[in-house]
């Protein structure tokens, strides 16, 4: 009898241009803390701290053979002299559209940078002037459809600042750099312009920008929804945000994130008056001194101010130390790893740790959904008509040290799946879409896929058991 397996092959990533990111030795893939990836569907984005490979791979059979390699892009960002001094590249993450899809850049300076993947800057912004931790995308993907606890987001996150950029907002920037770009699609001068000011053609993102750092600096962290308003504010018009995060100094705190930035009535006045009045000084100024020629100096950027974050809880176990947190898809659960081999799975709605794995070292978690307890040939047949109701949320734990990968139901349930992985494996999850249709026949469950660093295969976790 075949031996069951529970991966699906997709194809390889292997070519000669890795070797410029290490491939070809041992363990390149995981042991580089330099190297950073971000996955979406038949797509692959690595980075060092200076170049961006994206590697495509074929997939028309479905069965992982005659898998075609399209030609690796490469983007070398800091070989455009425009944007000297935003720093090294710290984190990547794709943003993908319906219509089109971008690489999102973070840096150790605080600046966020969108590019094509022809390699041009469209959006380069400061967040806030320190190294960028992660890039968190937040998709479409809700427990239900009427579901209004999370949206569409994109969240940076910093040692002790987050920051949430909407994502209506960002999308609203890629259609008009889409719809300008389609427009010069012949126009050869046009493309070969230089930009007064590149990577700011399109506008400012509007974003809110929160401290987090009561309990000391954040090594991860994560706005998982809305919630409630203070007991005191029912009333309030406001928008309050669920934030966790992890850190040296405590194993998790959470925090209320409040979209308003004014701390008071004062503070409220000043914001509206104090701009009115410099406009209208400064427009009465030019108008008496026309003569005086413009300054050519650029206005340096500025971070905005902090919007106002409350304590929640915090849980302190030293010497332990928080390392990664992952979030379910509708944010109601986060998988938490620790210095000391512990996983807690957090329930983010009543910020109560509701179970707890061990001996876990150097792990690493992902969420995804599977097919539990349906019949083999049922779920086949009807595969086009499962939907939401037929998954079931699982939590997928990458033990390096053990050399396995094993998938856990959730809340409670048991272990559904120990799967062996080869040495320097790295597991991964595409990146959220936005804006993804509602009206689609068949659900599409969040699966968690495998790469081989040593031989650049990569698989998916069959999301049935049988």
């Amino acid at each position: 009898m075949a031996r069951k397996t529970h991966l699906k092959e997709l194809g390889s990533i292997a070519c000669d241009e890795l070797t410029e990111l290490g491939a070809g030795k041992e363990g390149w893939l995981v042991e580089n803390p330099n190297l950073l990836t971000s996955l979406d569907t038949h797509s692959l984005a690595l980075s060092n701290r200076s170049q961006i490979l994206i590697l495509d791979w074929n997939n028309n059979d479905g069965d992982g053979h005659d898998q075609g390699l399209y030609r690796p892009i490469k983007i070398k960002p800091f070989d455009d002299k425009s944007i000297d001094g935003v720093g090294e590249i710290t984190a990547i993450e794709w943003l993908v559209f319906d219509e089109f899809k971008v690489i999102c850049v973070g840096t150790n300076n605080g600046y966020l940078l969108i590019y094509s993947l022809d390699g041009d800057l469209i959006h380069k912004q400061i967040v806030y002037p320190v190294n960028i931790l992660k890039l968190q995308v937040r998709g479409s993907k809700r427990i239900f459809r009427h579901d209004d606890s999370s949206s569409e987001e994109v969240c940076v996150v910093m040692p002790g600042v987050i920051a949430r950029f909407e994502g209506s907002d960002v999308q609203s920037l890629l259609r008009r750099w889409c719809q300008e770009t389609r427009a010069h699609l012949w126009d050869e001068n046009w493309r070969k312009r230089e930009p007064e000011d590149p990577g700011n053609s399109y506008g400012r993102l509007p974003y809110q920008l929160w401290n987090i750092s009561k309990y000391g600096s954040c090594l991860d962290a994560a706005i998982t929804g809305i919630m409630p308003p203070p007991l005191l504010e029912l009333q309030s018009s406001e928008r309050y945000y669920c934030a966790v995060s992890i850190g040296e100094d405590a194993v998790l705190s959470a925090y209320r994130l409040s979209e308003n930035r004014n701390r008071s009535i004062v503070g409220a006045i000043l914001s509206k008056v104090v701009p009115a009045a410099f406009s209208t000084i400064s427009s009465f100024s030019r108008m008496i001194w026309r003569s005086e020629k413009p300054s050519t100096t650029k206005v340096e950027e500025k971070p905005q101010s902090f919007a106002k974050a409350s304590s929640l809880t915090c849980l302190k176990d030293h010497p332990r130390k928080g390392e990664n947190l992952t979030l379910s898809p509708g944010g109601t659960l986060a998988a938490i790893t620790d210095s000391l081999g512990r996983i807690l799975l957090l329930d983010t709605r009543a910020l109560v740790v509701v179970r707890i794995w061990k001996g876990y070292r150097n792990a690493r978690c992902l969420f995804m959904e599977m097919l539990v307890g349906r019949d083999t040939v049922a779920s086949s047949s009807s595969y086009h008509e499962l939907s939401k109701s037929d998954y079931c949320l699982c939590l997928a734990i990458h033990a390096p040290r053990k050399g396995i990968v094993e998938v856990w139901q959730m809340r409670i349930g048991p272990r559904l799946l120990a799967i062996q992985c080869a040495k320097g494996s790295k597991i991964m999850q595409p990146t959220p879409r936005f804006g993804s249709s509602t009206t689609q026949s068949s659900y599409v469950p969040l699966e968690v896929f495998l790469l081989n660093g040593d031989s650049g295969q990569i698989s998916v976790i069959n999301r049935s058991l049988n």
